[in-house]
């Protein structure tokens, strides 16, 4: 019964929206609309709007009806529009299991590629990131918008300092440094644990420098999650917030803006868990934030640490961050896809170069990012060496079901309400049942 409902009231809200699909004409122009969570927000100053407003210029007979939905919300808003056939003419979508779920209402946009660029168009991305939106044979289902490294932590070097300490290289290190961190009324190591994707993200780190093999093999049915490296990566996970590494009731504590404003717009905390995107700390115009991060002497690291001691730095996993994908219900895919193909180029080179909301998904693009800081260059520079270098595999599990799985596991580890053995049994079993 609620089931129907649901459905019922999908087709209401479907029919109440306005079509993205219809390309209604404005002032004789071709209007085709845009979709997405990210890269932008609903302020004015976001780089989207730039981005928009450069391409109308040059595209005088297109213009771009621009609709941000947050992301809490944005998968389920945008399966019932595409459901209800009124459904943008582009749309943004994570890559992974997202992008997966939602092939029916993606187009092969390979055609398009080829006669914007030419047969060898691929050359203008980097191999990893086509293999995301690609498949076995020669379909092209989205196009790359930046690309992320996920399992970084980030100190405050100077705060650390000031207590003795420096940045640690290992669990063990890891362990006494929060230990005085408490001693002395301070945050350890923060985590927005609330959020389960934050959670993944750097368990897969955990794991991987465990065992990638064993890891990636239990992803794909190849291996068991109740093998060893992955109960080991579970008991580490949860000893974290058992031993004091994490910060109490992390758990209920979201990564934005609570976690995140305290090291980044306070400046109060010493080190936080958050990713390659936390590289736009040192371009954001927020006035706060530029107070902490080009305060003078100011020095803050990216970093990684050995998880098992085993004299091995862990990985870090890496996934476009956003891909751009055309509907192929819209009556305007020409416009659609010359929107498409100019946020990929002039697009990126703003989100990546001015603001660094992205590591580059272009292989022909130049990084030379604008005003970036001795500190800022710094950190891109480590964030670029591990991606050429320490990449364990994909960002995230493209498995729904697995990843749901885990996610649900990493969350009653954090509570204490299973064992390490238990988490592996249970995600276990929802991988036998899963369909690859």
């Amino acid at each position: 019964m609620k089931k129907s409902i649901f459905i019922l009231l999908s087709v209401v809200m479907c029919i109440s929206l306005a079509s993205g699909c219809e390309g209604k004409p404005q002032d004789g122009k071709t209007t085709i609309t845009f979709q997405t969570w990210n890269p932008a927000d609903a302020g004015p100053n976001s780089p989207i709007y730039k981005i928009i407003a450069a391409f109308e210029k040059e595209n005088p007979d297109i213009h771009v009806e621009y609709k941000f939905v947050v992301s809490d919300t944005y998968q389920e808003h945008m399966r019932v529009e595409l459901i209800g056939e009124n459904g943008p003419d582009i749309y943004g979508i994570s890559s992974g299991a997202a992008f997966d779920a939602f092939r029916l209402f993606e187009e092969d946009i390979a055609p398009f590629c080829i006669r914007a660029w030419g047969e060898n168009w691929q050359d203008k991305f980097f191999d990893s990131c086509l293999e995301r939106v690609s498949t076995a044979d020669g379909k092209v289902y989205g196009l790359p918008l930046g690309q992320t490294y996920a399992g970084y932590m980030w100190a405050d070097v100077n705060m650390l300092k000031s207590y003795g300490l420096k940045v640690p290289t290992s669990y063990k290190e890891m362990q006494e440094t929060c230990r005085v961190l408490r001693e002395n009324g301070q945050y350890p190591l923060a985590i927005g644990a609330k959020d389960s994707w934050m959670n993944l993200d750097l368990w897969m780190s955990i794991a991987a420098d465990i065992d990638r093999v064993a890891l990636y093999d239990a992803i794909e049915g190849k291996a068991s999650f109740e093998s060893e490296p992955i109960t080991e990566s579970f008991r580490i996970w949860q000893d974290c917030f058992y031993n004091g590494v994490f910060q109490d009731k992390a758990i209920k504590m979201p990564i934005y803006d609570t976690v995140n404003d305290l090291f980044q717009r306070d400046g109060s905390i010493p080190m936080f868990v958050n990713g390659s995107w936390a590289m736009n700390m040192y371009t954001v115009g927020d006035e706060k934030t530029r107070a902490v991060f080009d305060a003078e002497g100011a020095d803050h690291d990216a970093f990684l640490i050995d998880w098992n001691d085993d004299g091995n730095v862990a990985p870090v996993t890496a996934n476009v961050d956003v891909i751009l994908c055309l509907n192929p219900e819209s009556s305007q895919k020409e416009a659609a896809f010359r929107f498409m193909a100019y946020l990929v180029n002039e697009g990126q080179e703003l989100l990546v170069n001015q603001y660094l909301e992205y590591m580059p998904s272009r292989a022909d693009m130049k990084l030379n990012v604008e005003g970036l800081s001795e500190d800022g260059k710094k950190n891109l520079a480590y964030i670029i060496e591990n991606g050429k270098t320490n990449v364990a595999g994909t960002r995230g599990i493209k498995y729904e079901d697995i990843s749901l799985a885990v996610c649900d596991a990493l969350e009653k580890l954090a509570l204490g309400k299973i064992t390490p053995e238990e988490a592996a049994a249970a995600v276990q079993k929802v991988s036998l049942k899963t369909v690859r």
